[in-house]
């Protein structure tokens, strides 16, 4: 048998996510962003290092029950390939999460209808999602992720799907979110554009963190198009 190697995923990775902060990780394929946040939803379990919550840490957070709990109550997440339930209407698969987490039913219509609104989606609350555009089916999942409020958003390539003009509007859709509930999200994106959408971006690169930049300035996209340049020069040292 061939010899065995150990794969770091992540090395040495420490940062915090502020209230309401939007903070995108760029990095090379391979460099650990999506492990980063399996394990910052409690999907994977870390080998060593912590999480903490508003400065609590609890060492049960990555086992069951404990694991569903955490997530139930702190996270909301958004995928590239929107995971809907095909055979479930836009405002059924928005209401799903209030559902699993047992609120009172009578509450539920209200709550979805206003998300739906925020969404732009009244039109087709009744439609499934196979009728939907993806740019719309985006809406849906990203409804779905808030209609508990989570403190939380973790967002994996939410755009990778879209045109630009679909692109454009769902990531206005996620800072309208933000800022409505001062939510804190954690996007991994590969796209300079999306990335100038946050307040702040990680470069991540074999593993680690590499770079940070803080966006704001007028030209954010040619800043972290320089700074992501780099990056992927590492890879093919």
């Amino acid at each position: 048998m061939g010899e065995r190697y150990k794969v770091e995923a992540l090395k040495d990775i420490s940062f915090q996510l502020k209230y309401g902060e939007m903070v995108a990780i760029m990095g090379t394929s391979g460099s650990g962003k999506s492990t980063l946040l399996n394990i910052l939803g409690a999907l994977d379990d870390p080998t060593t290092g912590t999480i903490e919550l508003n400065g609590n840490y609890s060492k049960d957070m990555f086992e069951e029950p404990q694991a569903s709990l955490y997530r139930r109550e702190n996270i909301g997440f958004i995928f590239q390939s929107f995971h809907l339930l095909k055979d479930l209407s836009v405002e059924e698969n928005i209401a799903l999460p209030l559902i699993l987490k047992e609120i009172d039913k009578k509450l539920i219509p209200k709550k979805v209808d206003d998300v739906i609104e925020l969404m732009g989606l009244t039109e087709w609350k009744k439609h499934r999602p196979i009728q939907l555009s993806g740019g719309q089916q985006q809406r849906v999942a990203i409804g779905r992720a808030i209609i508990t409020d989570p403190p939380i958003i973790l967002a994996d390539e939410p755009t990778g799907n879209l045109d630009f003009n679909t692109s454009r509007d769902i990531l206005h859709a996620l800072v309208e979110t933000k800022k409505k509930f001062n939510q804190s999200i954690l996007l991994v994106t590969h796209d300079a554009h999306v990335a100038t959408y946050a307040d702040r971006i990680l470069f991540f690169h074999d593993g680690r963190i590499v770079d940070e930049y803080y966006c704001g300035a007028h030209d954010d996209l040619d800043n972290i198009l320089t700074r992501f340049k780099v990056i992927t020069e590492k890879q093919t040292v």
